[in-house]
């Protein structure tokens, strides 16, 4: 081809970051937005690209799990993201945790160093007229650039809220009353674990639920997110949810004791430096002074100094199946692409699979070949399945789980299924990844391995201030 392709990127978290090396890596110029530091949404405080503003956790790591199965298909695919993920790893169990600052410097340099990608620090209000354009704006849309969205998928916005939790500082932690151990001893002993007794467990419960919350603006209303729902939320079903779900004590025993406690809150690693611990499952909306009082409840917070207070945030995303086609592109305008959290798919790593899919589809549609989609079979199909193909009535975001893949065609025993049905799904994606660069990969300047690390960048982050 005689003019290069180009392809326009909104949105620097995740999903636009993914999109933008998938494009960059397969021959096309990419303009990727992003309005950070010039604006930040309420949950949003770092200017690097990639930013993880609730969990340091991407959840799971092994393929009988099935958020660890999709980190699986990702990393054969060539994700930008997944590789260095694992680069910034830090302990988490079999779980897939990053130092979160340094994974998304990281993300930041590679894609500021790539020449065929410019990173422009504005905020977009307008949509391009013209032009391949993939829309990873997130949940937290800005305002201006929403309004334009509602207009062009014709249909209402939907929305729930999503909760963010505390992290403390490791120093201000009373060591000698929490314990370091993993469920049932099976990995390492990576988290921190504060052991509640019963009558200590009902005194946080009640002060959880009499505790200040911070009011809601008066055109929103509380839809929480079954997956990441508000701790005192789940405390206002009953008195015993938290010691059956986040609190839950099951394989874990207090060496102080030799017993298992009646509950137990679970301090997860923040950083590699280890000085930073976020308090698992706590999402919430208390107010921060709220917080200090509830939390210090438990033992060995008494004196937990606070590098980040919980807090709840609106979400925004499409109605997908009544907008999209099955290769994330918009119905009414096929140029148009939409990934990460706004086209329907919820958590970090659901979010980089639909960036990757929209940039290889806007790659090959910039190209004029037509784009595709993995299949149903493996866990990327299988999410924008759901998310392009279900009823648009009542629409909610769905994580990756093994429910979402089409039944095997064998007999094969219960306890076996998810270990075949991942089995499958590998086979099937390493067979997608092949025929969809077969026959035009004379179009693109480098795959994904062979694209450019190094400083040689013909078009660079617009923001100096940055630090690198």
């Amino acid at each position: 081809m005689s003019k290069t392709p180009h392809v326009t990127i909104i949105g620097g978290g995740l999903a636009g970051c993914e999109a933008a090396w998938q494009a960059a890596s397969r021959g096309c110029v990419v303009s990727l937005y992003e309005m950070k530091p010039e604006g930040f949404s309420p949950a949003h405080r770092s200017p690097y690209l990639a930013e993880l503003v609730c969990s340091n956790s991407l959840k799971a790591d092994t393929i009988e799990n099935a958020s660890g199965l999709l980190k699986q298909e990702l990393r054969l695919c060539g994700s930008l993201l997944l590789q260095h993920a694992d680069r910034t790893r830090v302990p988490a169990g079999t779980a897939l945790a990053v130092d979160r600052e340094r994974f998304s410097c990281t993300v930041t340099e590679v894609l500021s160093q790539h020449p065929k990608v410019n990173i422009i620090r504005q905020e977009v209000t307008e949509l391009p007229t013209c032009g391949t354009v993939v829309i990873a704006t997130g949940p937290l849309t800005a305002d201006r650039l929403a309004a334009r969205l509602q207009e062009l998928v014709g249909s209402e916005f939907l929305y729930f809220h999503d909760a963010l939790s505390p992290i403390v500082e490791a120093e201000s932690l009373d060591r000698s009353r929490i314990f370091s151990a993993s469920r049932y001893g099976k990995t390492s002993p990576d988290y921190l674990n504060c052991p509640l007794s019963r009558e200590q467990y009902y005194r946080f419960v009640d002060a959880l639920l009499a505790a200040e919350k911070v009011p809601l603006h008066e055109f929103e209303s509380l839809i929480p997110f079954e997956g990441c729902m508000p701790i005192e939320v789940m405390a206002a079903r009953g008195r015993e949810t938290l010691a059956h779900g986040p609190l839950k004590p099951v394989g874990l025993l207090d060496p102080h004791t030799g017993q298992q406690p009646y509950a137990v809150l679970q301090l997860r690693q923040e950083n590699q430096e280890a000085t930073l611990y976020s308090l698992v499952g706590c999402q919430t909306r208390l107010t921060y002074p709220e917080q200090k009082r509830v939390f210090a409840l438990i033992p060995g917070l008494e004196n937990a100094s606070f590098a980040r207070f919980g807090s709840l945030h609106r979400n925004t995303f499409i109605n997908a199946p009544r907008v999209l086609l099955k290769t994330l592109q918009l119905k009414d305008q096929p140029r148009i692409f939409f990934a990460g959290q706004i086209s329907g798919v919820e958590g970090y790593c659901e979010s980089i699979a639909t960036g990757l899919v929209a940039g290889r589809s806007a790659a090959r549609y910039a190209h004029g070949i037509d784009p595709v989609v993995p299949p149903p079979t493996t866990m990327i199909g299988a999410l924008i399945a759901y998310i392009t193909e279900s009823h648009g009535h009542n629409f909610q975001p769905m994580n990756a789980n093994f429910g979402l893949l089409p039944a095997l065609g064998e007999r094969v025993a219960r306890k076996d299924r998810k270990q075949v049905l991942a089995r499958r799904a590998l086979e099937d994606i390493a067979r997608w990844i092949a025929k969809t660069d077969e026959g035009y990969s004379e179009l693109f300047s480098g795959g994904a391995s062979s694209a450019v690390y190094g400083g040689h960048s013909a078009h660079t982050d617009r923001n100096a201030s940055v630090e690198r």
